[in-house]
């Protein structure tokens, strides 16, 4: 497009042109920024339509250092690195850098509440739960929830429309904390820490550093929500009110289970909600999710009958120990939001059946450790067929850990999927559950969860596979 006119004298360059940069660009637009596009991309089908309705400068597959002197204010990708030279050159120039989560936080109204969930796995399920009590407190008692951030859909896009009262849940990475500044959790929920990202950021220390970032600008009138099981969860420092969760034993302060019912207690005073095994969703793990759900909603206000009702309605998010179809006996379950080993690990451990696991399905490397997968599977896991990328790492695992039933197939989704099928007996299971990101295969891991489904769906009984 031809170079936009400045409206209020500032321009806004937006580096990486997906969800939240396309968010980004539309909400500086309507608070009189002049936008500059940019990506690694050349060309991104469908962008034209996304940005229609306002005005823009298009530098797609320029390199972004070149564009610095014109800019005012620069919002990065969360997958770009904020160490990245041009970065640092932007720092020099005077330009402002930040991320979508930090822009969003800006123009929300100052007297929203944000209820954020952290961690290495569990973060959408928890985010979700969590928004699912807030909808039904406000149905209540008026205003708006809005859940917002990783899960899908980027705080600036509804950052407008907050006002007093409303509640953003927001479900927050790690690589979107690294460029925060004024960015502050009201209540803020931490639910485990495990290796992930470290091709990003190097060791586990910074890695950890990051997901630290969600308490920082917490005061003492806010609420740190933390993992009791998880040590290094429960050591986080914080100058908010500390609340902790557990499933292994009772807590001071916050939600635990006692003689099989989920219990809060803050002040001394203790208030009982629903057994655990009323939950709507499934798993071990998801009792940890729900009981910092407890903590995130009651902290705030949030009566005890409103999250009880959630606790029994949530049924879980797409693509997470996802049900698909029953298709000759065998039950298909789609986890592809299980991107890293400790979140397919989950998802094993929720099978009650024999189960044929599906790894692999991408095409990126996060030099992840493989051998707990296989350290997990306690006689469920029957076979495992893997391709992509991870393969011979993968493999590599399984030998070390001395399990021989792992498969290795083409990079081809349709035959990896027949495949499993293939090792399945009438009354088994088949989960997908990668342990790997979705990246050079697939846009993202709901792609490649929808993808499944589509397939799935399609197979027909009078099909040879």
């Amino acid at each position: 497009m031809e170079r936009a006119p400045k409206q209020n004298g500032k321009t806004a360059l937006i580096v990486g042109m997906a969800k939240s940069g396309v968010s980004s660009a539309r909400l500086l637009y309507k608070k009189g920024y002049r936008i500059i596009i940019n990506d690694l991309k050349s060309e991104i089908p469908g962008l034209e339509d996304e940005l229609a309705g306002i005005r823009y400068v298009n530098r797609l597959g320029v390199a972004p250092e070149a564009l610095l002197e014109e800019v005012d204010l620069m919002v990065i990708s969360p997958v770009i690195p904020i160490f990245r030279p041009f970065v640092k050159s932007a720092l020099k120039l005077g330009v402002e850098v930040v991320g979508e989560i930090e822009l969003g936080y800006r123009y929300c109204d100052r007297k929203t509440r944000f209820v954020c969930i952290g961690g290495t796995n569990g973060k959408t399920t928890t985010t979700a739960l969590t928004g699912r009590i807030f909808d039904l407190h406000h149905e209540k008692h008026g205003g708006r929830s809005f859940t917002l951030g990783n899960i899908g859909i980027p705080i600036t896009e509804h950052a407008l429309e907050t006002r007093s009262g409303d509640t953003v849940v927001a479900e927050t990475a790690s690589l979107q904390l690294e460029s925060i500044k004024d960015f502050r959790a009201n209540a803020a929920g931490l639910l485990n820490i495990t290796e992930d990202h470290l091709n990003r950021f190097g060791d586990m220390e910074a890695y950890i550093a990051a997901k630290m970032r969600m308490f920082e600008n917490q005061t003492e009138n806010d609420f740190a929500v933390l993992n009791a099981d998880d040590p290094i969860v429960a050591a986080a420092e914080t100058r908010a009110k500390k609340l902790f969760f557990s499933v292994l034993h009772e807590v001071e302060t916050g939600a635990f289970v006692r003689q099989g019912r989920i219990v809060y207690r803050i002040d001394g005073t203790e208030t009982e909600l629903i057994p655990a095994d009323e939950l709507g969703i499934i798993g071990a793990h998801n009792l940890e999710n729900a009981l910092c759900a407890v903590c995130l909603s009651m902290c705030m206000g949030v009566e005890a009958d409103t999250v009880c009702e959630a606790l029994r309605s949530f049924k879980g998010v797409e693509h997470r120990i996802e049900f698909t179809r029953t298709f000759c006996g065998v039950d298909f379950y789609n986890d592809s939001k299980g991107t890293n080993p400790e979140s397919t690990i989950k998802a094993v451990e929720a099978m009650k059946k024999p189960t044929v696991l599906i790894l692999g399905a991408g095409n990126y490397d996060k030099n992840s450790d493989y051998r707990p997968v296989f350290r997990c599977f306690n006689g469920k896991i029957k076979a495992v067929v893997v391709n992509g990328s991870n393969t011979e790492a993968i493999i590599k695992a399984a030998k070390e850990e001395g399990y021989e039933n792992i498969h290795a197939c083409p990079d081809d989704f349709g035959e990896l999927i027949y495949a499993a099928f293939s090792y399945a007996e009438r009354g088994d299971a088949v989960l997908l559950s990668p342990a790997c990101a979705s990246w050079g295969m697939f846009d993202n891991f709901e792609q490649r969860g929808d993808v499944f489904k589509q397939i799935v769906n399609a197979m027909k009984e009078d099909t040879e596979y």
